[in-house]
């Protein structure tokens, strides 16, 4: 298989794609993914081709297309068989494709046609260099490439042929290229190289490149030990899309793609000293590269059996990303605080923001972390003003389980709490991922794991964590380890059980079940206008008042219990008898440090 990527028209955000296939079969079907492996949602990327053409030879051969996502080529076998087609890419994310006349990046799964029966040969890539360039550009600022595939034949910026061993590694190393900012790092003796798009001038890539050096390293050494040479990996590159507004990320095999704020990034003038504190903003960057750092064992190697080979014409169902998504969230700010980039304070306010964020939903109470896993591709990753009423997160919920378990397996009973949850880890990684096993998981695996770290069962604490809805020993548990919880009125838009936008005017995002507000009949999509108040809390026998944000309502209601809402619905104006809930319903927790020697048994670095 050879992929020849141009850019069609930069201003018109089209890549040209010319796949040639040197052995079709007659009839040979071609399809696009509907998906990419790391986010569980089907996106229908082939909506984005236009004008596919086939020819042998001279002679054109027409192509029929089949279904949404598939194709075939009325061709014949054995003869070489070249196909064109564009493909649309103005999708500012880290999931598809992107080309303007300053920045170009895609996944395979957005460009590159799959060959039926072909998957398993190897499929080559080539950049060509000149469609890239704009005319009138210096070799000074000439445009880059950035990629985790292997090289044949390329230039000094990169461009050129690249070769994977099969479509699966073609489709899981994405492809940067523009004028970006580089460096590269040694950690565990492996090549890092770090690039990132649209950094001000005032960036710091020095500090980057040091604190990613310091979360690689950690996370090495948290799998491997001493043995660098286990490492899955032997280089990695970090694609860093930086904008005004944005953040996520998606793991590879031996990269990764990242959004972020371009605010949130080090700046040479934040500090005088390198050991200053990091932001909240650059420090939930290093959180989100230490997350898809820490994927490069947990999930793309040791994965869900269920993805031992990825189909990717329709959803693939596991009950595992509680483990592999929520797992992974626990480790990634606990690699930040062995790393020494953040101090105990700093983590528990990390796990503070976690353990509210699950709390204050309800949904949690009706869906457990494995069903919610199962059910990504419908209920995480197609969310609505419901979404808070009928799901859980299985990243927040499923890094509590973690903590729940690294916690419980570090009281029990073992002298200097020697077993935990990084030995678990390690275990996992030696049954499934050494040797000759390739890395498939179930969840059997983890309790036999446990059983013979701990002589005991683990299938209750899994009945009731993993596939059961009620709350988590989380109190309990943090105490023993030195953290003491304090409970703290909740914010009023919690209080009053509801989610608002504030721009201009009260928008009613979602109301959560069971609260005042669901109980006074407030609905998605109700502009809130302004409250009656009648009795004591009135200037007068009944007052009204304008609310423009949210917080006017304590102004207004003064002692009031009860007010009347005036509510804006389709138009139509209603009037919602709102009970004010006490200061103490639906309170917030407030994580303080109790004991800092048990404490630090558990975060040691």
């Amino acid at each position: 298989m050879h992929y020849r990527i141009e850019a069609a028209d930069s201003h018109a955000h089209l890549y040209g794609v010319t796949l040639t296939i040197a052995q079709p079969t007659a009839g040979q079907r071609v399809s696009l993914p509907v998906w990419i492996a790391g986010s569980y949602m089907v996106r229908e990327f082939a909506k984005q081709i236009t004008g596919i053409r086939a020819r042998q030879g001279q002679r054109a051969v027409s192509v029929q297309q089949l279904d949404k996502a598939t194709w075939t080529i009325d061709c014949e076998a054995d003869t070489p068989l070249t196909l064109h087609y564009q493909v649309h890419a103005h999708d500012d994310s880290v999931r598809t494709a992107w080309l303007t006349a300053q920045r170009g990046f895609f996944n395979g799964t957005s460009l590159c046609l799959q060959v039926e029966d072909k998957a398993e040969v190897p499929h080559y890539l080539e950049l060509v260099a000149d469609s890239f360039h704009p005319q009138g550009t210096t070799p000074k600022r000439a445009w880059q490439v950035a990629t985790g595939l292997k090289p044949v034949k390329t230039d000094r910026q990169g461009f050129g042929t690249y070769v994977a061993a099969d479509y699966d590694e073609l489709v899981d190393c994405p492809v940067e290229m523009g004028t970006f900012w580089s460096a590269s790092f040694q950690a565990g003796g492996i090549e890092h190289r770090f690039v990132v798009a649209g950094a001000t001038p005032t960036f710091d890539g020095e500090r980057l490149v040091r604190d990613a050096q310091k979360i690689c390293e950690t996370a090495i050494r948290f799998w491997h030990g001493h043995k660098r040479s286990a490492t899955p990996h032997k280089h990695y590159v970090f694609m860093l899309n930086a904008v005004a507004n944005g953040y996520g990320g998606l793991e590879h095999r031996n990269s990764t793609a990242l959004i972020c704020n371009r605010a949130d990034l080090p700046q040479i003038n934040d500090s005088k000293s390198t050991d200053a504190k990091p932001s909240d903003g650059y420090t939930t960057l290093l959180g989100l590269i230490s997350h898809e750092y820490f994927h490069t064992w947990n999930v793309k190697r040791l994965r869900p059996a269920e993805f031992a080979r990825y189909d990717y014409t329709q959803e693939n169902y596991t009950e595992l990303l509680w483990f592999f998504e929520g797992f992974t969230s626990y480790y990634d700010d606990l690699l930040l605080r062995r790393a020494g980039l953040i101090d105990d304070a700093q983590y528990l306010k990390l796990l503070n923001k976690t353990i509210n964020q699950v709390l204050q939903t309800p949904g949690r109470a009706v869906h457990s972390v494995a069903q919610s896993s199962f059910e990504a591709w419908t209920k995480y990753y197609r969310q609505d003003a419901n979404s808070p009423n009928l799901t859980v997160s299985y990243y927040t919920k499923g890094a509590l389980v973690a903590l729940c378990l690294d916690l419980t397996l570090r009281q029990h009973g073992v002298k200097n709490h020697s077993v935990s949850l990084d030995d678990v880890m390690r275990a996992l990684w030696a049954r499934c991922c050494t040797g000759q096993h390739t890395g498939p998981m179930t969840e059997a695996d983890v309790l036999a794991v446990l059983q013979e770290l701990t002589s005991r069962s683990w299938a209750s604490e899994f009945k009731a964590w993993v596939h059961g809805t009620r709350d988590l020993p989380l109190e309990k548990l943090l105490a023993a380890h030195g953290v003491k919880v304090q409970h703290d009125p909740a914010q009023l838009a919690q209080r009053l059980g509801l989610r608002v936008a504030q721009d201009h005017s009260l928008q009613i995002k979602t109301v959560l079940l069971s609260s005042a507000a669901h109980k006074a009949g407030f609905a998605p999509g109700d502009e809130w206008l302004g409250v009656e108040v009648t009795g004591k809390g009135a200037t007068s026998p009944t007052s009204a008042w304008h609310l423009k944000k949210l917080d006017d309502l304590q102004l207004y209601a003064g002692t009031a219990k009860k007010v009347t809402a005036l509510i804006s619905r389709d138009r139509q104006l209603l009037r919602l008898s709102l009970v004010l809930p006490d200061a103490k319903t639906n309170g917030t927790w407030r994580l303080t440090i109790d004991n800092a020697k048990l404490l630090s048994r558990w975060l040691g670095l």
